[in-house]
Order: C-alpha cells, then structure tokens, then sequence
C-alpha cells in the first residue's frame, strides 16, 4: 500500500504533464520555488523536532555515512581503473552513485513504506551536514587544478560549502534538531500550521517528481553510456548490499530498521548531484540520465528489498 501511494502520486503529476501540455511548465515553475522555500523545510523542521536524535545520531548516521564512503569509493576506483575517466568524471560519477533522493523520494517511501522516518532522517543529517560539503570541495579543488573551468563568482570550496548549509532545508534541519535536543514545545498555534505546511510536501513534491519525468530522453549521449550504466549497478546493486553488510553485520541493526537502511540505500541519485556538478562546470550528462532512470528504476528495486527483507 505504501508503494502504490507513492506510485498513484507520481502518476498524477506525470498526467498532468502529459495531459496539460500547456499548463504543466506554469504548474511546475510555481511548485518548485514553494516546496522548495516553504513546504519542504516545514516538514524537515516538524519531523527532525519529533525524532530522538540519540537514536539516529548513534547508529543510523554512521551507517548512512560508511554506506556513502565505501559505495562513492568503490565507483571512484572503477570509473579511474576501469573506464580510464579523468577527475571530474569519476568525481560526478562518485557523487551520483552514492548521493540519494533522501528529501523528495526519501520522504514518502520512509513514512509510507517503511513506517518510520528515522531511516530517512539519518541519511538527510549525513548528507547535508558532511557528504554535500565533501563533494562541494571535491569539485572545487577539481576545478582550481584545472579539469575544468571554475565559472566567475561561484567563489572557492568555502563559499561553496557555507552555501550547503545555508539553503532552506538545511536551516529547517537544524532547527529541528535544536528543538528536539532541547525537548522545547512550540505553542499550538504555530505547530499546528508547520504540520499543515510540513504534510502537504511529499504529495506536492511526488506530483512535481512526475511531472519531470514526463518526456524526458535519457543516453542519447553514447559516449557516456558506459558511465551510465556503472553508476546505476552500483547505485541500485552495490549500494543496498553495502548498506545492508554495515547496518546487519556492523552495527547489529535488524527487521524493520535494516529494511529502512536498505531501502534508503536504494533510493534515486538526488536532483542536487545535477546542480552542484553544473555549479562547477563539471561533466553534467551522465548525472542527468543516472538521476532520470535511477528514478525509474529505484522503485522495482525497492520492491525486491521488500520481498527479500520482510
């Protein structure tokens, strides 16, 4: 049930696109900058102040960000080794293999699927509070040391970590975080909206994700095919196994919060890969077709998760 909710909530913004040709670019213009600015750090700030940190902080975080490392990792290796790429490629690549969708796709399969949202809590402080800042500077040094062109005013690795952490989502995080840590209870009045704000995300946020999906054309660029290709095994194969061998084996974790790791660990690479890569001028074609068919293909893997963990 948990799947097809999100399912039937993709589907309507994909015919939406489909079947309003001429609206969905106006709908889409107009959703973006609201689930953006308001309704997605509202539900960040109402699901962090309601979580017990301790939990999350102690074994959920660490396994979220070894998963991270040793997939990014083994990716790096591959792409150098195997496929010869340069820097800037296997940096992308790394990034788009190990980043997931944890705030749009993340949201509504942790709280519908799994039941919980502490497994996506736990990836979302990994990645904006340490893995976002390591690739921003990855990317930096990157582009200083000449792979690539640093465009004019995109300012230094500094600037571009202090911009990580200070984008809507990010500040909600901490808020709540801060509340929760303080156990501080806000006034009815004011929680009351914030859930309002905060539960009106993830529909408005599934009907935008369709909509982008709706005539897009992955792999017309050949030339990246192989890079494609590599970054979704181990995205969708490699990274749930190593979630799973850290979470289980390492640290214990078993039933329904290993499902949720695994589950997390097999989510699409973020829309943020696209944007921080095209913030540096670094090769953005092969992390837009791992962000498109990922999406796709997240879904199918996730359900054979389920049937194997549950």
């Amino acid at each position: 049930m948990g799947f097809g909710i999100v399912l039937i909530l993709i589907a309507v913004g994909f015919g939406a696109a489909a079947l309003l040709p001429g609206h969905a670019p106006a709908m889409q213009k107009g959703l973006t900058p609201a689930i953006y600015y308001i309704t997605n750090p509202a539900l960040m700030f109402i699901l962090l102040a309601e979580t017990d940190l301790g939990a999350v902080i102690g074994v959920y975080t660490p396994v979220a960000l070894a998963t991270a490392a040793v997939t990014g990792g083994v990716f790096a290796l591959l792409s150098r080794f195997a496929l010869r790429r340069r820097a800037a490629h296997v940096a992308v690549g790394a990034m788009s293999s190990s980043y997931v969708n944890a705030g749009n796709i993340g949201l509504p399969i942790a709280l519908y699927a799994v039941g919980s949202s502490t497994p996506v809590v736990s990836v979302l402080l990994a990645q904006l509070l340490v893995v976002a800042p390591v690739y921003l500077a990855l990317f930096s040094w990157i582009a200083r040391r000449g792979s690539v062109d640093l465009p004019a005013g995109s300012g230094g690795w500094i600037s571009g970590t202090l911009r990580s952490f200070t984008n809507p989502v990010t500040v909600a995080t901490a808020a709540g975080a801060l509340v929760a840590l303080t156990g501080w209870k806000l006034p009815e009045i004011i929680w009351t909206p914030l859930e309002m704000l905060g539960h009106s995300s993830i529909p408005l946020l599934l009907i935008l994700f369709g909509m982008g999906m709706h005539g897009q054309k992955p792999l017309t660029d050949r030339t990246v095919r192989s890079d494609v290709v590599l970054s979704l095994a181990v995205k969708l194969l490699f990274m749930p196994a190593v979630a799973w061998a850290i979470g289980h084996l390492v640290f214990g974790v078993s039933g329904t919060a290993l499902f949720g790791v695994v589950v997390m660990a097999a989510l699409p690479t973020a829309q943020n890969v696209y944007l921080f890569s095209a913030q540096f001028r670094m090769p953005v074609t092969a992390a837009r077709d791992v962000i498109f068919l990922s999406s796709i293909l997240s879904l199918p893997a996730i359900g054979v998760i389920a049937l194997l963990l549950t």
